[in-house]
């Protein structure tokens, strides 16, 4: 698969995505219940990840951890363990936790499912207007469970998608407040910009 790594910016020590999610949306019409409709244009990895969280096709899980363990294997240094992004959404089955698990096993690295996690809901990020307000309403949602015996770990947290980062940015401000993380590196399957 085709991607365009770039390096995701925030508050963490370093972060990449994969490729962008969508290459184009062009409106198509209203449906028979007025909503809008669009013809999307994803890259080969944003369709994968599309098809995996909308159409329930685990068989995605596989395609994707192993271009992320191509594509940024080497980026990041000294990873102590790996960590998914507390998903937003409750589901049977989380996309990203399964990303996740099967990268670190491709990849040789420790997972843990439980370390960051989400304690409260949180009303939709679309609906908080200032950046500034999302993060402070997040990092208030997220709690370490730390499990962790003494020294200093190096953590690798993957989300499916970056969007303005506010999710990340809080959940690594979470993370930093542990004396025990020391540097934490961010991964996304896409991006939206």
């Amino acid at each position: 698969m085709d991607v365009n790594v770039q390096q995701v910016r925030g508050n963490w020590t370093l972060g990449y995505s994969l490729d962008k999610h969508a290459l184009s949306s062009t409106p198509i019409g209203e449906n028979e219940y007025g909503h809008m409709q669009f013809n999307t244009v994803r890259s080969p990895v944003g369709e994968a990840l599309f098809q995996l969280k909308y159409r329930s096709d685990y068989s995605q899980v596989s395609l994707i951890a192993n271009q992320m363990a191509r594509s940024l294997t080497g980026r990041f240094t000294d990873i102590s363990f790996v960590i998914p992004m507390p998903p937003s959404k409750q589901r049977q089955r989380q996309p990203v936790v399964e990303i996740v698990k099967e990268y670190a096993r491709i990849a040789g690295l420790t997972y843990y499912d439980n370390f960051l996690i989400k304690t409260v809901v949180t009303s939709a990020m679309k609906d908080i207007a200032l950046r500034e307000d999302k993060i402070h309403a997040l990092v208030n949602a997220f709690k370490i469970n730390d499990f962790l015996p003494g020294g200093k770990f190096n953590v690798l947290l993957i989300d499916d998608l970056f969007d303005t980062g506010s999710s990340l940015e809080a959940a690594t401000q979470v993370l930093k407040s542990s004396a025990k993380i020391g540097n934490v590196y961010v991964a996304t399957v896409t991006r939206k910009r």
